[in-house]
């Protein structure tokens, strides 16, 4: 990249003497000019030079898998793309759910199990006691939910645990610490808008707990003989119903195809899911096409039918996902609602009333819960649905979330034992893994949580445009000088390696989770390591061939280690630190750089001062970094966001990638939405098609 560098200039000139002589009185030596000063501004750089110079043979690795004629030579193909993201070194892969000591009085696995969609935050069938859970209680239904999982039993947790005396609690009430910002799950691809919200609205089909798919809003299904046409026949008798319990109308196919076109409509980062997938669906987004040419149809009140640009064999996975929910048609229109994506963007916000965060009746709801209470910085609350059209998978009576910006976790542990709370996971920072051993609560109840496919990851800022918030909150200490020399140094590869090779993961995590389980949910690479595997032996265009039953994150393993990246990609190691390797690579980066940056390089790594174990994180990182590569290299600034609304705008909740207010943000995750490798892959491709690149600063 062809970043512009101003350099101060500085004149010295020789200072004349004049030699005493012949009698004269020697002459007073000329004094130097001051130095000019030359003021220096930084200049964000191009995004697409930026992209294409760290991450320029990505994209047509990714189309080649996309284009492969099988599903093993694609799933290899993608973990070649892999293994180059990784080697790029843009994007640190750090931890994924679970792994944590947990005490809980939620019985095991009563929630939808699934590594992809929303539906394991569905909650309806969720068991809850009104004790603690034991140890040897938990080790029980483990091996009452695997015999169900081979069908050799029915899993049932609630009799069992009424057997051994528990009472069966009705009302759960957990912590939330983001709101979401609308309830139109159709225009948003945040985690946090959706979390609550998939409890109120059914899809066509649901996966339960044992990890089955499984009819939902569509009472059956066929496929073509082509793979290309799915028809979906919609239950009769499922209705939306207001906040209040009223039914408003009858779901209908109709409503499906309203959602669909919304969602293109909107254009909120959901669409791209859809690009060679439906039929007419990006022409129609993108270039302007008709709606007419869409294979998404309502074809009459109960059949709905959806036509592929190719058979797509991870197709119905996709269907969990909020891109495919309904909205209500009557209700939508009613608001306010506009379709057509001009249409859309140039709406009567006057008029345009639908899925206000500030108003619960903006909304109309099918699932199994009705969203009664939406205070951003209090209390949100749902109720169970009367009129929801399968009443006896619906366990509980309500869901109560609190809100908590984790200031103080001594009292959440302690409404977790006063049973005001299900659990909670035991920190070490936070002091709570200390109480559960001192008060006998550790040795009887703890279990290690179950990781996921959830990975979390930190970004290195490529082309930075935001230094400070709009309030002037969250402010880098910077120089422009600063600016310039940090955003040089990070278009270097061998200096970003530097960086990520010098973050010990596990000193990060140990301040949350203990020396004992730091390591425990450690992630190496973007895709979870076992999400897909070979059915048949495979040979790639070298040669090699990988045996049936490799797991995709084996094969990510090989063109890692083709590549020279030094890092292992298995989960529940510390892959990518590597000291020694880091001081080489700094060493590399600084002779490639010369004299064009001063060092040390300062990187701004904002965090949440409220939050004990986010600072706690942060000034592990800083520690780890600057004696790894010393402070005369490399200079960590903590820049302190005093609210979580500063934080999370900072990086999580920033717009797009010029709006990223950071050098290294770790705090955003990715969750796969289907079950195949481009749900996470497709999230770094270039020019805005994907999503989380604003998390190294682009699109």
């Amino acid at each position: 990249m062809n970043f512009r560098k101003i350099l101060c200039l500085v004149l010295s000139l020789a200072m004349v003497l004049s030699l005493a002589a012949c009698g004269k009185q020697e002459e007073q030596p000329q004094q130097p000019d001051e130095p000019e000063v030359v003021e220096v501004t930084y200049v964000r750089g191009d995004e697409e030079e930026a992209y294409e110079e760290s991450l320029g043979g990505y994209e047509s690795l990714v189309e080649k898998a996309k284009a492969a004629k099988t599903i093993d030579e694609r799933f290899v193909l993608f973990a070649q793309a892999e293994a180059y993201l990784l080697d790029s070194a843009v994007m640190l892969p750090t931890t994924t759910q679970g792994g944590a000591y947990t005490i809980s009085r939620i019985a095991y696995r009563t929630v939808p199990y699934v590594n992809w969609g929303n539906d394991d935050d569905r909650w309806k069938g969720i068991i809850i006691s009104d004790e603690f859970i034991s140890k040897e209680e938990r080790a029980d239904l483990i091996e009452m939910w695997n015999k169900a999982v081979l069908g050799e039993a029915e899993y049932d947790p609630a009799a069992y645990l009424e057997g051994k005396g528990h009472t069966i609690v009705k009302d759960y009430k957990t912590t939330f610490s983001t709101a979401p910002v609308t309830l139109d799950t159709l225009n948003t691809s945040s985690q946090s808008d959706t979390e609550i919200l998939v409890n109120c609205t059914d899809n066509l089909v649901q996966y339960n707990n044992l990890g089955q798919m499984i009819p939902a809003l569509a009472e059956s299904w066929e496929v073509s003989a082509d793979g290309l046409t799915y028809t979906f026949h919609i239950r009769e008798g499922a209705y939306w119903s207001t906040s209040e319990g009223t039914k408003y109308a009858e779901v209908t196919a109709a409503d499906f195809e309203a959602g669909f076109r919304h969602m293109l409509d909107a254009q909120a980062g959901l669409e791209w899911l859809i690009d060679g997938v439906v039929k007419g669906g990006t022409d129609y987004y993108a270039n302007g096409g008709s709606w007419d040419d869409v294979g998404y149809k309502a074809t009459d009140k109960y059949t709905l039918t959806v036509t592929l640009e190719q058979p797509i064999s991870y197709f119905m996975t996709m269907l969990t996902y909020s891109c495919f929910s309904p909205i209500c048609k009557d209700f939508y229109e009613a608001r306010g609602g506009v379709y057509g994506v001009d249409e859309f963007a140039n709406r009567n916000t006057d008029t345009y009333k639908f899925g206000e965060a500030t108003d619960v009746s903006s909304q109309v709801y099918n699932g199994a819960f009705l969203l009664q209470k939406l205070n951003s910085d209090s209390e949100i609350d749902v109720v169970k649905n009367p009129n929801y059209y399968d009443p006896d998978s619906v366990k509980i009576n309500s869901i109560t979330w609190i809100f908590d910006a984790g200031e103080n976790p001594t009292q959440l542990y302690k409404d977790v034992c006063d049973g005001v709370y299900a659990g909670t996971g035991l920190s070490e920072a936070a002091g709570t893994l200390t109480l559960a051993k001192n008060d006998g609560n550790f040795d009887k109840y703890s279990y290690i949580s179950d990781t996921t496919s959830t990975s979390y990851f930190g970004g290195l800022n490529l082309a930075r445009g935001t230094y400070q918030l709009e309030s002037g909150a969250v402010k880098s200490p910077k120089t422009e000088q600063q600016k310039i020399d940090t955003n040089t140094a990070l278009q270097n590869k061998n200096f970003r390696k530097a960086i990520l090779m010098a973050f010990d993961k596990k000193a990060y995590n140990a301040v949350s989770r203990g020396e004992d389980l730091a390591l425990t949910n450690l992630r190496n690479m973007y895709t979870h390591p076992e999400f897909v595997q070979l059915e048949n032996d495979t040979t790639d265009s070298e040669g090699h061939t990988f045996p049936a039953g490799t797991m995709y994150g084996a094969m990510v393993q090989y063109y890692c280690d083709k590549l020279g990246a030094g890092i292992t990609v298995a989960d529940g190691v510390n892959g990518w630190y590597n000291p020694t390797a880091a001081k080489s690579y700094l060493d590399a980066a600084k002779a490639e750089l010369g004299d064009s940056v001063t060092f040390p390089i300062t990187i701004d790594i904002v965090y949440l001062s409220s939050a004990v174990t986010n600072t706690a994180q942060a000034q592990a990182v800083k520690k780890v970094i600057e004696e790894n590569l010393g402070t005369d290299n490399v200079v960590i600034n903590l820049v302190e966001a005093t609210t979580a609304e500063d934080f999370y705008a900072s990086g999580y909740r920033a717009s797009n990638g010029e709006a990223g207010n950071f050098d290294l943000f770790y705090g955003s995750g990715w969750g796969p939405d289907y079950g195949d490798p481009s749900t996470y892959l497709d999230t770094f491709l270039g020019r805005g098609a994907g999503y989380m690149t604003k998390v190294i600063g682009l699109f």
